[in-house]
């Protein structure tokens, strides 16, 4: 056995043998697997494997594909040969209209991604599927390249190219320990002697947390009880003349494929049952958990109903073993949250449908620094501290009752909430606050005008339109008052501070004391990698001067990590977490000043308090920081409160609120706001597929300063030109928003996907945001957007329709 390696990946199921696959095709041949036992002896043996392109945004769309392209290559190659139904065809069941605009949105979506779905009423499912009944039937979506493999011969053949690319596999050999050295390198302590590496990769499954011991840390990874048999041979499969298509039913829980003659029928009960929330046998190994299909039979009902046949046909056999899910059903690929030179690629409870995609995703990050696609959606820094285990059964729980019930827009379900709040919380609920989640807090949504109140889940405009263009209109005319919890906020202190972080971003940073500015951080292909809010505090009482960096709620360990792993050697930097100490309230609107002005003692006017302001002040007698900053796009004030004093400074502003129309807004009226004014979301319209100059940010981009991460990468592209170009879009449509993934359309051609959209009360327009061709990018370009399956005019506008000079947040 090797000694010294350049990677290790831990488990051989089919997150490990696609990991170290994909890293020898990245061009890294000095890389390891271990196993503790055989290959894919966890969850991967008994897995029904299925292979789907359904996916709930683009970037699992794309790895996906990736891994239904791999596998067809690797079924047709005569070197090792493995068992692939490529092509069956599937089709996802509906019996609402709602279900089947979600479908045909995904249908857009997905065209985007080079993949082709179609959208099938319920005579054409039957006919594409002989066995089902169409009662209680609309239709359902049809994937023709769904398909089936054969999980044990699929990671075979990706560990036998894999060492013929040079890496080694060792069998039967235990991981019992990690250590991590001061250089960031690790040694991975086995039963059969000890392995130094660079790079250390847990892929172990169900056992993910007992390897994520060894360093320190803890998934939010948990299992569940899964159920499916297998049955004897049906008469009509063998009449039908073709392999059946796979089937995945939301009405009644279930899904089959093609076994040989018979079916593999598989259940999604509601009755479920977690797995080794308190432990894992050492010796469960090659195992499955006792049979339990009383635990099934209302979802075997619905399944009987569906498909006549299974009632008189005989079940063969039973298999009940664990599959992992965690806190939000996506899985976890990618950097280890506070640790360096650690991935993980678990929770993969679709594993071997997309666990080629996910290798894929994940060597590229490893060898490159990032992937092709942004993996935001699978990054393991994408929940803070709340997701441990206990709320993730609780979440898995959940989501397996709902396997293949799609999220509709604004759906929160009720499962773990209220894990992250503030004192406001019941506060405002009691005021008529709706909640929204974001990072695990509760913020809120909008304002209700009764307690039963309930909008309906749909892909069209619902029922708090007027309610949300009501919370603009008196933001837009009087103030308004919302709660921005969980906002990241970082204290970088330090002799060094300042030049670090002129560094990290791309464009100029606030030098002077009590000035704030915006600011992008690159990587080092010179891609977005963040943005932040940087504000200049001078020493005070409350501390000493210090640089306080504000990012979006969901960046609190993604940014935190980024920033500490560059700092440089002998670097005087320090930087603290402030996201949990702290809540922002955001004051907006004309009358934002004179609210301001009746709580804090001071010089407030547009004189003394200038735009891109900070200062410390009081509310009341609440301490607080106040910034000069806005994403309304109307005057407003970004104040900070610590918690201990958030419920006073909140009835001090409301108090002083009440001679000017005082109201609260919610994050819905926040939205539509901002996409109005220009201004863009983390991970929704600001990617890492992108630079600034393709999103738009040329501004703050300073070319003639000093070196930043990313300027080289910048400057060597600088002659090929952008790829795409972000642009602002008013759909000709007051039925629905544009959605995220939305294709648009020229000549019958995807020329680009939406990234952003939303009504824009004050201008009265349907607003969306959109990487598009860059010749297709200036104001006035017609093109189709794909609005679930309604073709829908959209032309290019300027950006920022609303006030475009800027005058109010200025005033």
């Amino acid at each position: 056995m090797k000694t010294r390696t350049k990677a290790v990946v831990i488990g051989g199921g089919i997150a490990g043998c696609s990991a170290l696959y994909h890293l020898t095709q990245e061009g890294w041949s000095d890389v390891v697997l271990v196993e503790r036992d055989e290959l894919t002896s966890g969850t991967t043996w008994h897995s029904a494997a299925q292979v789907t392109n359904f996916g709930m945004n683009q970037t699992m769309v794309g790895l996906k594909s990736h891994s239904i392209g791999l596998y067809k290559k690797l079924s047709e190659d005569p070197a090792y040969p493995i068992n692939y139904h490529h092509g069956d065809g599937g089709i996802r069941l509906a019996n609402t209209p709602a279900q089947m605009q979600g479908y045909r949105h995904f249908t857009s979506m997905a065209r985007g991604m080079g993949v082709e779905f179609e959208v099938i009423d319920a005579a054409e499912c039957a006919r594409r599927h002989p066995l089902i009944s169409t009662t209680n039937l609309l239709g359902g979506l049809w994937d023709p390249l769904d398909g089936d493999i054969d999980p044990a011969q699929l990671c075979q053949a990706l560990a036998y190219h894999a060492r013929q690319a040079g890496a080694e596999v060792y069998r039967n050999t235990p991981v019992t320990g990690l250590t991590q050295h001061r250089d960031d390198t690790w040694t991975v302590e086995t039963s059969k002697g000890k392995i130094d590496c660079d790079i250390v990769i847990n892929a172990c499954g169900y056992r993910v947390n007992e390897v994520a011991a060894m360093m320190g840390v803890q998934h939010p990874v948990a299992s569940m009880e899964h159920q499916y048999f297998l049955t004897e041979d049906i008469a009509a499969i063998a009449e039908a003349g073709h392999r059946m298509p796979l089937l995945r039913c939301p009405i009644s829980d279930y899904y089959c494929r093609q076994e040989k003659g018979g079916l593999l029928v598989g259940f999604y009960e509601q009755d479920c049952k977690t797995w080794g929330m308190d432990g894992i046998d050492p010796n469960f190994v090659n195992a499955l958990c006792p049979d339990d299909l009383e635990r099934v039979m209302d979802v075997l009902e619905g399944a009987f109903e569906r498909m006549p046949a299974l009632q008189e046909t005989g079940i063969r056999s039973i298999v009940n073993g664990p599959i992992t899910y965690t806190i939000d059903g996506a899985p976890l690929v990618g950097p280890i949250p506070g640790k360096r030179n650690a991935y993980c690629i678990i929770g993969l409870r679709a594993g071997l449908g997309e666990g080629g995609g996910h290798g894929w995703l994940l060597a590229q990050q490893i060898v490159h620094g990032e992937a092709e696609y942004d993996t935001w959606c699978i990054d393991p820094r994408r929940f803070g501290p709340h997701a441990n285990v206990e709320l993730t059964a609780l979440k898995a729980i959940e989501d397996y009752q709902n396997e293949f019930r799609f999220h509709f827009p604004h759906e929160h379900r009720p499962a773990g909430r209220n894990a992250r709040t503030t004192s406001l919380t019941p506060v405002m609920a009691a005021e008529g606050a709706e909640f929204t989640v974001i990072n695990g807090w509760e913020r809120v949504d909008y304002i209700k005008p009764s307690v039963d109140f309930q909008p309906s889940l749909s892909f069209d405009f619902d029922e708090t339109f007027d309610l949300v263009g009501a919370e603009v209109k008196n933001v837009q005319e009087n103030v308004g008052l919302t709660e921005v919890n969980g906002f990241n906020r970082l204290e970088i202190t330090g002799a060094n501070a300042a030049d670090f972080l002129d560094r990290m971003f791309c464009g100029r940073i606030p030098r002077k004391a009590g000035r704030a500015g915006l600011g992008y951080l690159l990587n080092h292909h010179g891609r977005i990698k963040g943005e932040a809010t940087l504000a200049n505090l001078p020493a005070s009482d409350r501390g000493p001067a210090r640089i306080w960096y504000g990012s979006a709620a969901a960046s609190e360990l993604h940014d935190t990590d980024w920033l500490q792993a560059h700092i440089g050697v002998g670097e005087d930097v320090q930087i603290k977490s402030l996201s949990n100490d702290q809540t922002s309230l955001v004051l907006a609107g004309p009358k934002a000043r004179a609210v301001l002005s009746a709580c804090a003692r001071g010089d407030w006017s547009a004189q003394g308090f200038p735009w891109l302001s900070v200062r410390e002040s009081h509310i009341g007698y609440a301490p607080v920081t106040v910034l000069g900053v806005s994403f309304s796009g109307e005057l407003a004030y970004e104040i900070h409160v610590p918690n201990a004093s958030l419920y006073a400074a909140y009835l001090a502003l409301r108090e002083a609120g009440k001679a000017h129309g005082l109201k609260l807004f919610g994050a819905r009226a926040v939205d539509s706001m901002r996409m109005e004014k220009g201004f863009l979301h983390w991970k929704a319209d600001l990617l890492t597929e992108f630079d600034p100059f393709e999103t738009g940010l040329e501004r703050f981009v300073k070319m003639d300063k000093g070196d930043f991460i990313g300027k080289a990468a910048l400057q060597a592209r600088s002659a090929t030109g952008i790829r795409k170009r972000l642009v602002t879009l008013e759909i000709n449509c007051t039925r629905s928003p544009a959605h995220p993934g939305a294709s648009l359309m020229q000549g019958g051609e995807v020329i680009g996907t939406v990234t952003s959209g939303d009504w824009g009360h004050r201008v009265g327009k349907n607003l969306a945001y959109a990487f598009v061709d860059p010749a297709l990018a200036a104001p006035g370009q017609q093109m189709v957007l794909d609005a679930c399956g309604v073709p829908t005019a959209a032309e290019v506008i300027a950006t920022c329709v609303y006030d475009p000079g800027f005058s109010r947040m200025r005033a």
